[in-house]
């Protein structure tokens, strides 16, 4: 019943970081507001939640497990259906930086009672059975949200978590025991200010920049200063504490620390490739919301099965083999989208799709279980927060350069292909297209302008997706960083009541 609590959490965080993004347009309408006023909507979900990431682990060691996810629970559950009441965009902001406030401890204490309650020869099955919530969660939320925008309203994007909420919350208060407190615990204030501007500020900048055109506007130079000077006195001020705010005794653990490394990889590339797919398939091919929103859905049911077997994989392969494999297999699937164009069928899209959902189930699980697996308990709900906070910074980094290098690369191959375009091209004197693109009618330059924009999107989007390629395939080597998971598990089985004792 614990890991049933644990998973509606997981899922309802997760699916609330992409869900939104379609219903958009239609919250515009409805609350009034303009285009840089709605993109608030999810700059504020993003930035809160990002800042209240980091003291997850001291907040839970200082007033308890439960009790902050109840309360966190609740919290999002109630903040998610104000959100869906909400009159105007001055409401909804508001209501969606609770829903980031309160959202941001559910995954990392998710992941922390789901490692708590699994002995170590089990951990890769219940990081499996977790991984499937944070996973397909945003990869199922746009297919989601645009179903119930259309098919009820966007209200009903937010009203979805309300059963979930409900059983959560019930379900921990009836079933979840209570972790030991440490009442000692002082809090870093300066640590914690120092990081949360420093986040909050490069998130906003990140989130904002391809709106005001990135360093051509003051806002993001200053957001940028801001973020360098709060990150700077934020280490400055933990290497020379004595009781910082972010336990840095974590990342002496060199399964954590390649966790993170990998991890900060994962949400580069499922974040990155998730901001690609959709704008790929709805304005270069042509597929109309729920069609793209359904062929999106064929990654996640990749990753489901992967997620499904990999349990039982790691009972006899190192988890460093199924990490590099992983990587592999979602190598070759970037290389085949460079060669995308906008005549790729249905069929190879769903091929692709599964095999590069696949790699990431065989990265993620193995990924989420040896991070913790030297790592000690005391440390564990510090792991998972920081783990989680790297993720999201990692994602926030590859969706902006994605996107920026998009635009910038479809100026570039217009501008480029444009100069070809002249009544000199022997292949614009052919009657057949001579017949169809009269560049001497009004129509004709306006079709080719079409053409020519169309191709420069194949170009730029192939481009990025080689761009990720390059990034994925340098981290398959770094596999080797991690410790044998094999070896562990055997010197945890010549201590059977270790983990007990511990626990």
């Amino acid at each position: 019943m614990v890991t049933i609590c644990a998973m509606t959490a997981t899922i309802m965080q997760a699916l609330d970081t992409t869900i939104a993004n379609v219903a958009l347009p239609y919250m515009q309408g409805t609350l009034s507001a303009s285009q840089d006023q709605i993109n608030w909507v999810l700059t504020s979900y993003i930035v809160a939640a990002a800042i209240m990431t980091a003291p997850v682990g001291w907040v839970a060691n200082r007033f308890g497990r439960k009790k902050v996810f109840i309360v966190c629970s609740a919290g999002f559950t109630v903040a998610s259906v104000m959100c869906g009441l909400a009159q105007d965009i001055t409401q909804m902001v508001l209501f969606r930086l609770l829903q980031g406030v309160f959202g941001a401890a559910l995954v990392p204490l998710s992941q922390a009672v789901m490692l708590d309650s699994y002995a170590l020869h089990e951990r890769a099955k219940a990081m499996a059975i977790w991984g499937m919530g944070v996973m397909l969660g945003p990869i199922m939320g746009p297919s989601l949200g645009a179903w119930l925008t259309e098919t009820y309203s966007w209200h009903w994007v937010f009203f979805v978590n309300l059963p979930f909420g409900i059983i959560t919350v019930l379900g921990l208060i009836a079933f979840m025991d209570e972790t030991d407190l440490d009442l000692n615990l002082r809090f870093d204030w300066f640590g914690f200010a120092a990081l949360a501007i420093g986040i909050g500020s490069m998130q906003l900048a990140l989130d904002r920049g391809e709106q005001l055109d990135w360093f051509n506007s003051p806002e993001i130079v200053i957001e940028s200063i801001i973020a360098v000077i709060g990150l700077y006195y934020f280490l400055a001020h933990s290497l020379t504490s004595q009781r910082p705010f972010v336990q840095f005794a974590i990342f002496k653990d060199r399964n954590f620390l390649s966790g993170c490394v990998f991890m900060a990889i994962m949400g580069l590339v499922l974040y990155s490739t998730m901001a690609l797919a959709s704008p790929y398939l709805q304005n270069v091919i042509g597929y109309p919301i729920m069609t793209a929103g359904l062929l999106l859905a064929t990654r996640g049911v990749g990753t489901f099965v992967a997620m499904m077997l990999v349990g039982r994989f790691m009972k006899y392969i190192e988890a460093r083999t199924l990490i590099a494999s992983g990587m592999i297999l979602m190598s070759a699937s970037l290389f085949i989208m460079t060669g995308w164009t906008d005549q790729t069928g249905v069929p190879e899209i769903v091929v692709v799709s599964i095999a590069q959902g696949f790699g990431l189930g065989l990265v993620f699980v193995p990924l989420s279980t040896v991070a913790f697996m030297t790592l000690p308990n005391h440390l564990r709900t510090d792991g998972t927060a920081m783990l989680t906070l790297v993720r999201n910074v990692a994602s926030s980094i590859g969706i902006s350069i994605v996107i920026a290098k998009l635009t910038s690369g479809t100026r570039e191959a217009h501008a480029i292909l444009s100069e070809h375009v002249t009544p000199f091209n022997h292949a614009l004197q052919m009657q057949d297209v001579a017949r169809s693109l009269n560049l001497n009618t009004d129509m004709g330059r306006a079709l080719m302008d079409v053409l020519v924009n169309v191709q420069a999107q194949i170009i730029a989007f192939s481009h990025d997706y080689q761009m990720v390629l390059i990034v994925t395939l340098c981290a398959i080597p770094m596999a080797m960083m991690i410790g044998s998971s094999k070896a562990a598990m055997q010197k945890q089985s010549q201590a059977p009541d270790h983990a007990a004792v511990i626990d």
